[in-house]
């Protein structure tokens, strides 16, 4: 099982306001495929805080009726795993937020990733990096 960055369906989802560069269009179109694959059964994990942040922003940026269907998809799906969060997982994560300079959001998918037995994460967002005892996919060469 993988986990899914909430970024992955953001960039599916997600309608631009504007055209957007080759670089952008190959990250959406992966995403997109990604998602496909989700569809399609693939397993995947997630934490409420990530699935909070995808349902929020689909509502601002689409509609709150389009964010619903993805929350009732997400959360009714056999193939997704979303796990919960408590204060004490945040707490844990800020120490590895501050060392590796990244969003408590992205330390926390990492604890919780150790924490269930997981190395692959679908994600677009470059400060997995630097965390090297995870892969970050899809390895392309826009990222």
């Amino acid at each position: 099982m993988r986990f899914i960055d909430s970024n992955i369906f953001l960039h599916a989802f997600l309608i631009p306001s504007r055209q957007l560069t080759r670089e952008e269009q190959l990250i959406k179109d992966e995403a997109k495929a990604i998602v496909k694959r989700v569809e399609e059964g693939e397993e995947v994990a997630l934490t409420t805080v990530h699935l909070s942040e995808v349902v929020n922003i689909i509502e601002a940026g689409l509609d709150l009726h389009r964010s619903l269907r993805f929350l009732a998809w997400a959360v009714t799906s056999e193939n997704i795993k979303v796990y919960p969060v408590t204060a004490e997982d945040y707490g844990s994560a800020i120490p590895l937020a501050e060392d590796k300079s990244i969003s408590a959001n992205d330390a926390l998918a990492y604890l919780i990733m150790k924490a269930h037995g997981m190395n692959e994460i679908y994600t677009f967002d470059r400060h997995f990096g630097q965390l090297r005892e995870i892969l970050k996919l899809p390895q392309s060469k826009t990222q």
